[in-house]
């Protein structure tokens, strides 16, 4: 498992970046979604959600309208935020 950092906020829409577990490295890929539903997805696949202080947490964080969250990743889905999609940024 690989351990990273998500950085999220509101700004027309939820905006996520990530970032490695230093929290100065980051990573290429990053990602925008028009609810914060599937941020709290993302976040729960990540195991972000370790215990019921992290989802309060978090919940906080949504109110403020940004935050951030380390999450557990498998090697695959990790690789995946290492690279962009062709074209994509």
């Amino acid at each position: 498992m690989r351990r990273i950092y998500m950085y999220f906020m509101l700004s027309g829409g939820w905006h996520c970046q990530f970032l490695e577990a230093d929290i100065k490295t980051p990573l290429p890929r990053k990602l925008n979604f028009s609810d914060i539903a599937t941020v709290t997805e993302l976040t729960q696949r990540g195991n972000g959600f370790r215990d019921l202080e992290m989802r309060n947490m978090f919940e906080h964080a949504v109110q403020n309208g940004r935050g951030g969250v380390y999450l557990e990743l498998t090697e695959e889905q990790y690789q995946t935020l290492k690279s962009l999609k062709k074209g994509g940024k």
